[in-house]
């Protein structure tokens, strides 16, 4: 029986993942395949190469978003990822490509040009990993073979598609919760609704998808760049995650 995990974007929230991948060890439950997007790519990869969630969460605490994000004057994005791609070439090596993960990881982007979802499984690792969580007008898109690349929850942010014809269990997480009693109170917090909402109307239709959705409530009260809490939103994923033990036994066992 083959495990398969959909793991969402979701900026700071995506912390949660790493939570969930904790309670799936102690829990003994084994992924055999993940698809990521953005932040759900992110800790996916990281994960996938043999990194804890624990030391996961130490290195993005670790982090100051100032030191790796710089100011671009390129036409189509304001910030550039080159100090992000320097982290990701220290930690997982410059020429580590998708065959040498323990895990099979598949990533998704957004072909700026063609308007499609583009996925990624093999070869280069870290131009598609660089992509998908580059969001669009904040982020220079990526060029990789021959495509303009940009954050894949434009088109699909919750990338279960690719889970099932490899697995037999087919289980989501999703940590975009929408808050119903938000109050817009100025331009970024209406910029990060609009956001949200839009990203949402595409998770509505491949939740059908998986046989189980992790959907923690408590992460719609926080903001998409709440780094400086990872350590609740990392709590929050594991706690709500172990509550759900006996459904995922019960999941696992029924096929």
């Amino acid at each position: 029986m083959r495990i398969g995990l959909a793991l969402s974007g979701g900026g700071a929230r995506g912390i949660a993942h790493l939570g969930v991948l904790k309670a799936f060890d102690e829990l003994g439950v084994k992924v055999d395949m993940i698809s990521g997007v953005s932040s759900g790519a992110i800790a996916g990869v990281l994960y996938a190469a043999g990194f804890t969630p624990d030391k996961i969460l130490k290195l993005i605490k670790e982090l100051s978003v100032f030191h790796i994000v710089r100011p671009s004057f390129g036409k189509v994005g304001f910030m550039h990822l080159e100090e992000v791609e320097k982290l990701y070439c220290r930690h997982l090596g410059p020429h580590i490509k998708f065959e040498d993960l323990n895990i099979p990881v598949v990533i998704n982007a957004t072909d700026m040009n063609e308007g499609v979802t583009v996925y990624y499984s093999s070869g280069e690792l870290i131009k598609p990993l660089l992509a998908s969580s580059a969001v669009p007008i904040l982020y220079q898109p990526i060029q990789y073979q021959g495509k303009l690349l940009n954050d894949g929850g434009v088109l699909n942010n919750l990338p279960v598609d690719p889970l099932h014809t490899n697995c037999d269990v087919k289980i989501a997480v999703h940590v975009n919760p929408i808050n119903h009693q938000a109050h817009i109170a100025g331009i970024r917090s209406m910029i990060e609704r609009t956001l949200l909402l839009m990203i949402n109307n595409n998770v509505k239709l491949r939740m059908h998808l998986c046989d189980m959705l992790i959907e923690p409530q408590e992460l719609k009260y926080y903001r998409l760049t709440n780094f400086r809490k990872a350590d609740e939103i990392f709590e929050i994923g594991y706690a709500y995650t172990m509550k759900l033990e006996k459904h995922i036994r019960h999941l696992i066992n029924k096929v």
